[in-house]
Order: C-alpha cells, then sequence, then structure tokens
C-alpha cells in the first residue's frame, strides 16, 4: 500500500464553551451577597500548521476527525471554568485547504504557516458579569457556544525547487537516486513510478535544494489521462523544470516528439508552466549505439546525460543550482509565517425554504443563549441586546412583516415593529 497521500478529507470540530454558572453568593451574616456565578471556559480551536516533518497526507486516509477540549461550566464563587486545549494538526508544507463546495480557504506553503480551522465555542458568562444598575441581582447566565464543525478537502502540492518532468520510463527516478539520498522505486518498464520522489540536493559549499521526481507524463495528462492531474499539480510550485527526453533506441516516441508532448501538456494544465526556467536534457545516453551523442537531432539540448554511468551529471546539478538561484533571488522575501484565521462577521438577515426569517450572527445568536429565557430581566436584557447590534433594522430592510417567525439560534419569536 502506497504511503504517499496527496488528497485527503479532513473533519474539524472545534471544542464546546462551557456554560456560565447562575449563583447567589449566600454565607452567614451576608444576608445579600449578590450574584457570583463565574463565567463558562472556552472551547479549544483547530489549527492546521505547516510542518516540513511530515511529508504527505496519510494521517487522514483512515482517521479523518480532529476535535479540540472542550471548556469546563463555570462555579459559584466567581470561579471561572478552565478553558478546552487547542488541536494542532501538522500537515506538509504546500497544501491547499478547500471547503466543498471548492472554495479555497487557505494555501499553507511554507513551515509555520497556520489556519484556524474550526473555531472554539466562546464560554458562557456567569450571571456576576450582568449585574448592572438595573440589575441587581441576575437571575440568567449564558450557555457556552458549540464549537464550529466542517469537512474540509485537503490537497498537497510539493514544495520542490526543481521538478523533473519527462515520459514514464525516462530515467528520472534513476536520476535522482543519483544526485541525492533519495532512494524510488526503480525498474525497467514504464510507470514504476507512481508517487513523487523528493530528494535533497547538497554542494560542497553548503548550499541545497529540493528536487522532486514527478511519475511519468502521457499525452492526455493535462486532461486526466494516466492521473495526470495527480501528477501535474506537483509541478505547480517547482522553481524551475528539468525536462528529460529519453534518447534510448526503445524511447516511446523520439525526442522531438517528446518533447512537443511534454511541453503541451504542461501549457494546457497551467499556461504559466512554459515560463518557468528550465533545461532541455537527454538521458539514458548509456543506451545510444555508439555511444553519448554531441547533439540531438530536431531538438536543440542544453545537456546529455547518463544517470547510470555518470557523465555530465555534475553539470546538470550546477545548471540546476544556477536555475534555481535566480529564481529565489527574484521572489519577494517575507519575514515570518503566515496565520490565516477567518474573520469574525457581522449581522445579517436571511430567509429559510419555510419563510420564517433567520438573524445569523455570533453576537445575536449568542445573547439568545441564555440559561434562562422566560423571566422579565432576560427579555428586556435580549431586547437591549439585539438592538444594539442593529437586529430590528437588519429585519425591515430584510422585508420583515408583522407576525413573520424570526429565529436566532435556538431561540424563536414572532415579529412585533418596533
Amino acid at each position: 500500500m502506497s504511503g504517499f497521500v496527496d488528497e485527503a478529507q479532513l473533519n474539524v470540530r472545534g471544542g464546546d464553551g462551557g456554560a456560565g454558572a447562575v449563583s447567589i453568593r449566600r454565607e452567614a451574616h451576608v444576608p445579600l451577597g449578590g450574584p457570583d456565578g463565574g463565567n463558562g471556559g472556552d472551547g479549544g480551536s483547530v489549527w492546521l500548521v505547516a510542518d516540513h516533518n511530515v511529508a504527505s497526507l496519510l494521517a487522514f486516509r483512515d482517521h479523518p476527525h480532529r476535535k479540540a477540549g472542550s471548556g469546563t461550566h463555570g462555579s459559584s464563587k466567581r470561579k471561572h471554568g478552565r478553558s478546552g486545549e487547542d488541536m494542532v494538526v501538522p500537515v506538509p508544507p504546500g497544501t491547499m485547504v478547500r471547503a466543498q463546495d471548492g472554495t479555497v480557504l487557505a494555501d499553507l506553503v511554507h513551515t509555520g504557516d497556520r489556519w484556524q480551522a474550526a473555531c472554539g465555542g466562546q464560554g458562557g458568562r456567569g450571571n456576576a458579569s450582568f449585574l448592572s444598575n438595573r440589575r441587581r441581582a441576575p437571575n440568567f447566565a449564558e450557555q457556552g457556544e458549540k464549537g464550529e464543525e466542517r469537512w474540509l478537502e485537503l490537497e498537497l502540492k510539493l514544495m520542490a525547487d526543481v521538478a523533473l518532468v519527462g515520459f514514464p520510463n525516462v530515467g528520472k527516478s534513476t536520476l535522482i537516486s543519483r544526485i541525492s539520498a533519495a532512494k524510488p522505486r526503480i525498474a525497467d518498464y514504464p510507470f514504476t513510478s507512481l508517487e513523487p520522489n523528493l530528494g535533497v540536493v547538497r554542494v560542497d559549499d553548503g548550499r541545497e535544494i529540493v528536487v522532486a521526481d514527478i511519475p511519468g507524463l502521457i499525452e492526455g495528462a493535462s486532461e486526466g489521462k494516466g492521473l495526470g492531474h495527480q501528477f501535474l499539480r506537483h509541478v505547480e510550485r517547482a522553481r524551475a523544470l528539468v525536462v528529460l527526453l529519453d534518447l534510448a533506441p526503445v524511447a516511446m516516441a523520439p525526442p522531438a516528439e517528446q518533447v512537443r508532448v511534454l511541453l503541451d501538456e504542461l501549457g494546457a494544465f497551467r499556461p504559466e508552466l512554459l515560463d518557468r526556467p528550465r533545461l532541455v536534457i537527454g538521458s539514458r545516453a548509456d543506451l545510444v549505439d555508439g555511444g553519448p551523442p554531441d547533439h540531438v537531432e530536431g531538438v536543440e539540448v542544453d545537456l546529455v546525460v547518463s544517470a547510470v554511468t555518470g557523465a555530465n551529471l555534475p553539470q546538470l546539478v550546477g545548471g540546476m543550482f544556477r536555475l534555481v538561484d535566480e529564481a529565489r533571488a527574484a521572489e519577494t522575501v517575507t519575514d515570518g509565517f503566515i496565520v490565516h484565521r477567518p474573520a469574525p462577521t457581522g449581522v445579517s438577515v436571511v430567509r429559510d425554504d419555510d419563510g420564517a426569517l433567520r438573524v445569523v450572527g455570533r453576537a445575536a445568536e449568542r445573547t439568545v443563549a441564555l440559561s434562562d429565557v422566560t423571566t422579565a430581566e432576560a427579555q428586556a436584557y435580549i431586547t437591549d441586546r439585539l438592538d444594539r447590534l442593529g437586529v430590528p433594522r437588519a429585519l425591515v430592510r430584510a422585508g420583515a412583516k408583522e407576525g413573520d417567525l424570526v429565529r436566532i439560534g435556538g431561540f424563536s419569536f414572532e415579529y412585533t415593529p418596533d
């Protein structure tokens, strides 16, 4: 079974917030001690973090669920509940996160990039937090929020400096095994490589580049033929390309036809790939009758190499470093890492399928999430708070009429103007 997975589904759920407590201080000689209910603890959030120690999305294939810790409830004597622990989920650098409808939510390109995948619910406030000149002994508290939950689509696009591109059985795996410490599976038949391989190439001055061996491409790859889409997406982030042409007499096509097909497929998949710096290399020169050729008919190549004999491999490595150094110098340098945090939303009104109006917004939903909404004191608080949030104005703009059913979270009522 393959140990490399570049697509996965992930279910994330933030922890629930703890409920606030309703409590009145009662001690000897203190007949009117006042409210002392503590706040509930916040639920933990789920964070996706790009980690260079993670190579694929294999961890999510059989275990797709991740949940953060929940907060505990508040209690009397103003004791606040403990907050739940965040869940940190490591993913490979180059992981793109999409919603189920295909919307891109985050692109965790570099090690350290973080994205809040599911927000934890806020803890509810205890009745001590509602003390005011008008409410001397509030008899209600807030319930804790439920943590956010959703399914996400993860897609990995390898982060490599150089991508080796060529037909099946052109010698990519052998080449990467000779210039790096990578040990891919190698055999003399097409499609030996069914997953990308990464190798780190070092030179004497201490510089390093990452080289990706992309599984063999065939004509129609840009349309998905031969798992083309799965293979081609790993080329997208490469700074430079090395196009390998099979010079062996048993090659699938002449070198001129190979380069035409490869460039056509790259351009059809992502036109900007044709603008990437590239080297065109004749490969498997050791199989050419009469020895390595000085030139390749119909194709202008930069080098002719043999991964078996090692011919011209130092020159190839030098060419790779030159292209990567130039590409790195042209990039915009950013300090630190990126934190992706969903922005909070305001209050809006939508109409449900049954014609009822639903008020959407975290602040409004928290306002009605009280332990007891039947008391006059709680209802006065809800009315005042919703008015300050602009909910009545939003209902008017949405066309609310007297008698319409209005829902806010789990609370519903009939609309009455003013």
